[in-house]
């Protein structure tokens, strides 16, 4: 396979990833929601599997089956089981309106791009574009921490933010150790698992996901 076609199916994939963080932000519903990250998740494993093809690196491959495994089928699926068991099925009203959280994204990913401009023109990876896309789904994610209320989609925005930053390693060092990505990897589950069973929690006690009501609690 020649190198323009494995630059054109990265930079394929990280469009994706990005494409994917946008309609994360326009979507209302809790099921879209889950499911677009599933679809972002798979787009990033597959992404690392290309790298590792091309680089003949064996843990890169390792840390591609992980990503599908655990963000795409496993996370997704403990969190759609959530949604049904609190019968949640619409996300309410975001506090910026989709047309404005659109302008941002849109703003995000130009500052992502224009910070690092300077870092993609000194380097040589074939997978270096791929670094302002990882900036801009690292600034749409902590965006979309705090323009949402519930408590679901606040989990969700953490593991945008988490893909953010792995994309980010790919393209600048082509990954990080495979020791400290199965530590990522198993920490980012164990998180997942405990902020699901926090927010079944919250449901069952305040027969609401709304985390801004929770801030009018008193001792």
């Amino acid at each position: 396979m020649s190198s323009e076609i494995f630059v054109d199916a990265i930079n394929g994939l990280g469009a994706v990833v990005l494409l994917t963080s946008i309609f994360l932000v326009a979507s209302k519903r809790m099921v879209s929601f889950v499911r677009t990250f599933a679809v972002q998740s798979l787009a990033l494993g597959l992404f690392a599997a290309i790298v590792a093809y091309h680089m003949g690196a064996d843990h890169i491959y390792i840390v591609a089956v992980l990503t599908i495994a655990l963000k795409a089928l496993i996370i997704p699926t403990f969190l759609t089981r959530t949604i049904e068991r609190i019968h949640v099925k619409r996300e309410i009203e975001p506090l910026v309106g989709v047309p404005m959280s659109l302008l941002i994204c849109g703003g995000l990913a130009f500052v992502g791009y224009y910070v690092s401009e300077p870092i993609i023109a000194g380097g040589n990876a074939i997978t270096k574009n791929c670094f302002a896309i990882s900036l801009a789904v690292v600034l749409i994610g902590l965006f979309l921490m705090i323009s949402r209320k519930k408590a679901m989609t606040e989990i969700i925005a953490i593991l945008v933010i988490e893909n953010g930053l792995f994309l980010g390693a790919i393209s600048i060092a082509y990954g990080m150790p495979l020791i400290v990505e199965i530590g990522i990897f198993f920490d980012v589950l164990g998180a997942v698992l405990i902020m699901g069973i926090y927010a079944f929690k919250i449901n069952q006690t305040f027969e609401t996901l709304d985390t801004s009501f929770m801030r009018r609690l008193r001792d």
